[in-house]
């Protein structure tokens, strides 16, 4: 990287969804980055799918998480936010209050991103929130044995091993594009980051957005993916690490990842409680062979945090990683092409 860029903030972009994003991106704000937050749209489960059921937006949970882990505003209106209504309450029961803004904000605007962007001003966004896409969209997975479902939500339940995922609108009468400014701020990246989060139904939909991940695969940025510490039930169950990077690669028909963060710090037996983390089942196994035959750095190290009878990343070692990472010479000018 030039003193130019070592003089600046660094550009990174952070594609994904679930509660793993806003760990990184919180950590990335605190150390100053110039942060994009990419979120996915082909969500259909929880408060977020039910207001898709009665409002035509896209699922706002995510959304909502990711522009609360940027935002500067007081802790009050977060906890406002944030609240989710008790289940007595049969009309709003479960319902997160953000959600409820973020729809009505749609609904105003007419456009989830002008609703965003509308929502990072009243909230104190440092950074940039984007949809990955301006409209809903439906996740399918093709299964090996040739049967398909749709919706994020079903793809799990059958415990089938996963051929490939696609994402079409709502209204399936034309092809998913990219947000507005999405494919700019990814070009003009010192750093793309995927993940972490589940690979098929939280990384993947936004890289099925044909011309979202044309750009991840063209941009000068380094492409970094962190690569999940537990396998997840009905999506990558028997996986190695190197499996989930020949997945990414297979979706987007070239190895287009530079580097991999992957945790090799041990899970103690019988730490997680299985009941209430139960989409998690054992640790990622580690094919470093595998990892070589797709053509990417990789960066093992312990990245574990254990907190809450769960496993999660340390979002603290992730984000000295990634800042190592950008201010490093840049990757692909050390590839040979």
């Amino acid at each position: 990287m030039s003193m130019g860029k070592r003089n600046r903030k660094p550009k990174i972009v952070v594609i994904g969804g679930g509660t793993g994003l806003p760990v990184i991106l919180k950590g990335l704000k605190a150390q100053n980055a110039d942060l994009t937050a990419v979120v996915t749209v082909a969500d259909d489960g929880g408060s977020s799918g039910a207001l898709r059921n009665y409002v035509n937006v896209v699922p706002p949970g995510d959304i909502r998480n990711v522009l609360l882990s940027l935002s500067d505003m007081p802790k009050l209106q977060e906890e406002i936010f944030q609240y989710r209504f008790e289940t007595e309450d049969s009309f709003l029961a479960g319902h997160a209050i953000g959600n409820l803004i973020i729809a009505a904000i749609s609904e105003m605007r007419g456009n989830i991103f002008e609703a965003i962007q509308l929502l990072s001003k009243m909230m104190h966004v440092d950074g940039h929130v984007y949809p990955a896409a301006e409209e809903a969209l439906v996740l399918h997975a093709v299964f090996e044995d040739g049967t398909k479902v749709s919706g994020e939500s079903k793809i799990a339940k059958d415990r089938k091993k996963i051929d490939r995922v696609f994402v079409t609108p709502t209204e399936n009468n034309h092809e998913a594009k990219a947000s507005r400014k999405v494919i700019a701020a990814i070009m003009e990246a010192d750093m793309v980051v995927l993940g972490p989060g589940s690979l098929f139904t939280s990384i993947l939909p936004n890289l099925m957005i044909s011309d979202l991940g044309e750009a991840v695969t063209k941009t000068q940025a380094n492409v970094v993916y962190i690569c999940n510490i537990m396998t997840q039930l009905g999506e990558t169950e028997n996986f190695s690490d190197a499996d989930h990077v020949r997945v990414l690669h297979e979706h987007l028909g070239e190895k287009f990842i530079d580097t991999v963060l992957v945790n090799t710090e041990h899970v103690p037996e019988d730490y997680m409680d299985t009941e209430r983390y139960d989409e998690y089942l054992v640790q990622v196994s580690h094919d470093f062979e595998g990892m070589r035959n797709e053509a990417c750095n990789v960066i093992s190290a312990d990245f574990l945090m254990l907190r809450d009878a769960g496993v999660f990343h340390d979002g603290g070692k992730v984000v000295e990683e990634l800042l190592r990472l950008v201010f490093s010479v840049n990757i692909k000018d050390q590839k040979i092409v």
